[in-house]
């Protein structure tokens, strides 16, 4: 395994495991997603502290609303129940949304496919192992850069004279350079968007 591949994904890996709220920000706004998931036990059992954890203290206030609002009108009717616990879920992730400095887009269906990295990062956290993310994030990396290094390598022999094939060769030296400056940024910077307070 190439070592400079190898320090990358490590450094990529730190920056990704120890910051967990980008976990959430992929698939948050989901049905099935965890967000939701503490929604629903919160109305079940009438406690709102599971959502707490997903919005801001400056956000509590409205949540808090919200809850006590729906929780009055969820007897009065299934389909009551069913429009004010949308309602409830949507006012949480929208908040959520919010406090990370994402976009809010509305609710997606449960069993939305998020992609194989969103789905074995999670797991991962189930199953207190990196190794099948860490393969996942290594094969992608690595198919990636030889990908791009190959057709640079391919096309930088041009003929000065032909205008054509320099223009070729620029091409795939700005997507090289494009797939591996994001990915060290990635490595070696903070994750921005978070939730309430870091100590």
């Amino acid at each position: 395994m190439n070592t400079q591949i190898s320090t990358l994904l490590t450094l990529l890996l730190v920056t990704l495991f120890s910051l967990t709220p980008i976990f959430s920000q992929a698939h948050c706004d989901s049905m099935d997603g965890p967000v939701v998931q503490d929604a629903q036990t919160a109305l079940e059992t009438g406690d709102l502290t599971p959502v707490l954890k997903w919005i801001t203290d400056e956000q509590e206030a409205e949540v808090e609303t919200v809850f006590h609002e729906v929780l009055d009108i969820r007897g009065k009717g299934e389909n009551v129940q069913k429009v004010a616990d949308r309602h409830f879920f949507e006012t949480v992730v929208r908040l959520h949304r919010q406090a990370e400095g994402a976009p809010y887009t509305g609710l997606k269906p449960a069993g939305t496919d998020f992609g194989p990295a969103i789905t074995a990062a999670d797991e991962a956290l189930e199953n207190g192992s990196l190794a099948d993310v860490h393969q996942l994030l290594m094969k992608g990396i690595e198919s990636g850069l030889h990908h791009y290094y190959e057709k640079v390598q391919e096309l930088k022999d041009f003929d000065p004279q032909n205008i054509e094939a320099a223009r070729k060769y620029v091409n795939a030296y700005v997507k090289y350079m494009h797939y591996v400056e994001p990915l060290y940024q990635t490595a070696t910077s903070e994750v921005e968007h978070s939730v309430g307070h870091e100590h």
